[in-house]
């Protein structure tokens, strides 16, 4: 964790929170370094099991996006637009 905090709710359970860290933690990877397209997502279809509603998500993602300055749905726009295989590398 890079001095920010992650955008968590007190009525999840332990895995709910592990799928949502993980998540944002690939959202890093993808402006740090890069991430492959399937498995980002993974994380991101985990994440949904965990946040299914869409206001939620841009709550969530909004959220971590003023804390850390990575936009989610940047990285998830990417991935959904591009092919099965692909490295995902998003720039601020």
């Amino acid at each position: 964790m890079a001095g920010y905090q992650y955008p968590l709710r007190a009525d999840w359970s332990t895995e709910e929170i592990v799928k949502v860290v993980n998540f944002f933690t690939k959202v890093e990877q993808a402006y740090e370094s890069n991430i492959e397209r399937n498995e980002f997502m993974e994380y991101y279809r985990a994440f949904k099991s965990v946040v299914p509603s869409m206001a939620e998500e841009k709550t969530l993602c909004k959220e971590f996006e003023e804390s850390s300055d990575y936009v989610a749905f940047r990285v998830v726009k990417a991935a959904k637009e591009s092919q099965p295989g692909e490295l995902l590398k998003v720039k601020k």
